[in-house]
């Protein structure tokens, strides 16, 4: 089955930087409404689409992906009329400078800026621009007018369209992690003899929050965490520096900074992949966290595993991941559902 690629654009253009996930929330309640028993939204904004078993098996499972997307927020007005901005998650300001953002829920056009290289001290050439000398600019020219067009607090996202490209690869901001909620709405798609928990979780960029207080809820015996994770495959990195490649299959982890994989669950990935075919590779290198970490720590101790899609340029206006990886993550995890 080949990857719904209207359904990946859907949730890719819509907005969710983490704490205003609504819009996100909201195109996914749309497309999972029809595929489960009953729909939950709890007061932090985790959505809960739970899919009754057939009863066979004691099992209790649950698999999340994050809705929420790495942006910026607005946190003061220079007498210029530009904007000053904070992060909203993990943004390497490398990336940021001449890009394109849209503002607030009116989308006001904004665009990313710095000092003009002719006009940088020789220091400032050579070193990396902080977020401090970055700045937006949204055509204002003093910050009374800039305040009738966007308010503190407003939250601010890449203007990125997702293209196709190449053989199988799409560019576009958010792939983490829509990319695991793309695969989790797949998995909601089958039918399976466990009770099956979809949550799809708010806040994973700046803490992990969601993920906590879900587990807490669900109290599952088993949760797979779906998604979009760093490749370091350019340029000369060793190749035990990669991590993970596009174009390989999902990457199957085995520990990251924040939770170690249950032995069984992890194997029991292997062996699927294995037998039905299904194109994966391990994981190389122990790096970052995930939602795995917070629910494996629940007072409830739960099994984990993570699933990932390679992305090259994560957390960016560029992200590139391949169809066929987003296709494989989906087979594993519903390969995975089906056996318990």
């Amino acid at each position: 089955m080949a990857v719904n690629t209207e359904r990946l654009f859907k949730l890719l253009n819509s907005r969710g930087v983490s704490g205003d996930e609504s819009e996100i929330r909201a195109a996914i309640t749309e497309i999972v409404r029809p595929l489960c028993d009953d729909i939950t939204v709890d007061t932090m904004g985790n959505l809960f689409a739970h899919k009754k078993g057939s009863g066979k098996s004691n099992v209790r499972a649950m698999v999340c992906a994050h809705m929420d997307e790495v942006g910026l927020i607005v946190s003061w007005f220079r007498d210029d009329g530009l904007l000053e901005y904070d992060t909203v998650g993990g943004i390497d300001p490398r990336v940021l400078v001449s890009k394109r953002v849209k503002i607030g829920k009116n989308n006001v056009p904004g665009v990313i800026g710095a000092k003009a290289i002719h006009l940088q001290s020789e220091a400032e050439y050579h070193s990396v621009l902080g977020h401090d000398r970055l700045h937006i600019d949204i055509g204002a020219s003093s910050a009374e007018e800039a305040k009738k067009l966007v308010k503190l607090g407003d939250y601010v996202v890449f203007d990125t369209e997702p293209e196709l490209f190449g053989d199988d690869c799409v560019c576009s901001k958010a792939l983490d992690d829509r990319v695991g909620c793309l695969a989790l709405i797949s998995a909601l798609e089958g039918t399976y003899d466990c009770d099956f928990t979809a949550v799809f979780t708010v806040q994973e960029e700046v803490g992990t929050r969601g993920a906590a207080i879900a587990a807490s809820r669900v109290k599952p015996d088993v949760c797979v965490v779906l998604e979009g994770t760093t490749s370091n495959d350019l340029g000369d990195v060793p190749e035990h520096l990669r991590v993970c490649e596009p174009g390989k299959g999902v990457a199957v982890s085995f520990m990251d900074r924040s939770s170690i994989a249950s032995v069984d669950v992890y194997k029991a990935m292997l062996r699927l992949g294995d037998e039905q075919n299904i194109p994966y590779h391990i994981k190389s290198f122990v790096a970052g966290g995930n939602d795995a970490g917070a629910v494996q720590r629940r007072e409830c101790a739960v099994a984990t595993c993570v699933l990932s899609v390679p992305c090259r340029n994560i957390h960016s206006p560029v992200s590139v991941a391949s169809l066929n990886d987003m296709q494989a993550q989906a087979d594993l995890v519903k390969a995975y559902l089906t056996q318990l």
